[in-house]
């Protein structure tokens, strides 16, 4: 269609750093650019080879196609567009690269079109610097090659350049369309520059609303998209309920980014207004696995198990991403044994499915479990993933397999050609750190050859605070509060950690950093779901209507689990307070309203199920073990970091969380 367009001439600016030709191409004198379209020519001249050439390339025959080239003084635009997809199609550089030194010698690598065609393919064939030197090369670039360009260097993940280039058009007064936009907006998410780049999404967002753009929904969704990718949900939902004109793809957008970014009763409820005033959009795939990671993010197995009857009749339950997701569902909502048959009768299995069945048994502590799948994975043919890895670590950490996690991790390299990333190394900090093997965890970071980040310090901290090792622990925290000087939670832990230590003036030095730099603990919240309503109580929770009558309840089983030997754990409470006030204050925890809420809402054959946002305290893990043995209710709660199966006054951690 862009072939028969007139496009507007722009004359060339320089890129930042000059490109030679292709590789093995050499320039030849050029001629005029000269247009032939298909129609130039009578395809009934025996000398004309165009037909033939067009043909062979339909049919895949490329390398008779090329050779006919040869014998053909006049091919034409729709020849050399045939030729190219077909590169393309048999992912053939070498024919690529000779096709272009053709359009090179004749002079009709010139034509927009065919350049927009040449750079497109050089992308799909991983080219990227080859679709560079084209763009470079080329006098005449109209939208559609800077196009061109912008989407190749997308894909191959150079946003910074995208937006560079995209500064330099907006210069030369080349006014972009519909298309420019989606791609410079994709540009924004893909490199690690983040801040700067979130400003360079809000200064297109500007240039968007500037020229009129925003009416059109596949623009609009890609905005959304973009600040959903950056975790600016407020942003996000913004642009969506301003948008005159919502498609499912934008729904779906909306809906991941609520399930992606921590708001799962978002999620839902957007899904419940999308399903009652579109009543003819129909959900897909790609709708339906965010759901089900917003029913998994809240324990709702109830919603879960509805979910999973809406697929099965729509007839989703063939998608492969749709099926791992409802096996890590009813993982994560407490159900090992839905998961497990969900997968077993997958007709087809491929690496995420696996992955999502290996850490469906490490959340729940079932780390030689885990490990067995992974090895049954392996025996069937299927390579492991980075991500495979991560799973089974994170099983062994679960689970305390300290010697098992060590050979898997140095297996990693040797059988599997893997290189540890970051989330690797984090893995084996948390497996010997939560062991007390501190020293094996110090010399681990010591030996990086990549910088820890914050995931690696953070493991480290997180050990320290189990273990309330003070010295390794100013060591983590020093290093995050440079790379995450807002993340209030690591000020939290190492409070925490001095207050075990009984070092109370540290403890008032760090609520002091909090203070001033205007950050505030994350209160803790808990879930639980009651006949597939969804209740959400917060620590301390005076406004909650069921306040009353659940104090008075967990102060009637204090008084009764006290008789049995209970004694409050208070250590998390980082106040100068009395005994009675601080316990008091760990009384209202959030886990234990919700617990208080189940026993009185819930029948007694039902198992409780909760989750929280934050690692249970001691306090809560103690009162909840003795409640599940005192009302003889089973109740599960999944914490920040796995599952704890609480049955007749036992937890199937082990006490090892």
């Amino acid at each position: 269609m862009w072939a028969f367009q007139t496009p507007q001439t722009i004359p060339n600016p320089q890129l930042p750093k000059p490109f030679q030709n292709p590789t093995h191409i050499s320039p030849k004198p050029r001629c005029c650019l000269k247009l032939r379209p298909s129609t130039t020519r009578n395809p009934s001249d025996c000398n004309n080879k165009n037909p033939l050439i067009q043909s062979l390339s339909k049919q895949g025959n490329l390398n008779q196609a090329i050779q006919v080239l040869s014998q053909e003084p006049n091919p034409t635009q729709q020849t050399y567009e045939l030729l190219i997809l077909s590169c393309s199609r048999q992912n053939s550089l070498s024919h690529g690269v000779n096709l272009h030194r053709h359009l090179i010698d004749d002079g009709s690598d010139q034509d927009p079109f065919l350049a927009t065609k040449l750079i497109n393919m050089y992308s799909e064939l991983d080219s990227i610097d080859n679709a560079r030197k084209v763009f470079d090369k080329t006098r005449e670039r109209t939208i559609y090659v800077w196009n061109a360009l912008f989407r190749a260097l997308t894909l191959a993940g150079h946003g910074t350049e995208v937006l560079d280039l995209y500064r330099r058009m907006n210069q030369i007064g080349v006014p972009s369309d519909k298309f420019t936009y989606t791609y410079v907006l994709k540009a924004s998410v893909v490199s690690v520059a983040f801040v700067s780049l979130l400003l360079n999404g809000r200064e297109i967002h500007g240039h968007i609303l500037r020229h009129g753009f925003e009416g059109h929904v596949h623009i609009m969704t890609t905005l959304l998209d973009m600040y959903a990718r950056f975790g600016c949900v407020s942003y996000a939902s913004r642009v969506f309920e301003q948008m005159p004109v919502k498609n499912l793809v934008s729904w779906s957008a909306m809906i991941a980014c609520y399930s992606k970014n921590g708001k799962p009763f978002e999620a839902l409820e957007l899904f419940r207004k999308m399903m009652l005033e579109n009543q003819d959009l129909s959900p897909n795939s790609v709708t339906m696995v965010s759901v089900l990671q917003a029913c998994a993010a809240l324990a709702a197995l109830e919603q879960g198990k509805l979910m999973h009857g809406y697929i099965l009749r729509r007839g989703l339950d063939s998608i492969l991403p749709v099926v791992s997701a409802i096996v890590t569902m009813y993982a994560r909502c407490g159900n090992l044994e839905l998961g497990h048959w969900v997968f077993e009768r997958m007709e087809k299995r491929d690496v995420v499915s696996w992955n999502s069945f290996i850490s469906s048994y490490g959340i729940h502590g079932f780390g030689r479990k885990a490990i067995q799948i992974f090895t049954e994975m392996i025996e069937q043919g299927l390579s492991p993933s980075p991500i495979s890895f991560v799973s089974v670590l994170g099983a062994c950490s679960h689970a305390g397999l300290v010697d098992e996690g060590k050979v898997l991790f140095e297996s990693m390299v040797r059988e599997h050609k893997i290189f540890p990333s970051v989330e690797h190394y984090a893995c084996m900090v948390d497996l010997l750190g939560r062991a007390d093997r501190f020293d094996e965890a110090a010399k681990i970071i010591d030996d990086m050859r990549i910088e820890p980040g914050p995931k690696v310090w953070g493991s480290l901290l997180g050990a320290c605070r189990i273990h309330c090792n003070v010295e390794l622990a100013e060591r983590a925290s020093s290093r995050l509060f440079e790379l995450e000087p807002t993340n209030a939670g690591n000020y939290v832990l190492l409070a925490d950690i001095y207050a075990e230590a009984k070092m109370w003036n540290e403890v008032q030095r760090v609520k002091m950093l909090l203070e001033a730099r205007g950050l505030q603990k994350i209160p803790g919240r808990s879930c639980i779901e009651i006949k597939r309503k969804i209740y959400s109580f917060t620590s301390v929770d005076e406004f909650n209507p069921h306040i009353e009558q659940l104090h008075a309840l967990l102060l009637k089983i204090s008084k009764e689990m006290k008789g049995k030997g209970y004694v409050p754990d208070t250590k998390v409470v980082l106040y100068d307070l009395d005994a009675e006030e601080k316990e008091r204050i760990v009384l209202g925890h959030s886990e234990k309203l919700a617990v208080a809420f189940g026993l009185i809402n819930s029948k007694k054959s039902e198992t409780i199920r909760i989750t929280k946002n934050l690692r249970l305290c001691e306090d809560c893990h103690s009162v909840t073990k003795f409640i599940s043995k005192l009302a003889n209710r089973e109740i599960l709660v999944r914490d920040v970091n796995r599952f704890h199966l609480f049955r007749d006054g036992v937890c199937s951690c082990g006490d090892y969380w």
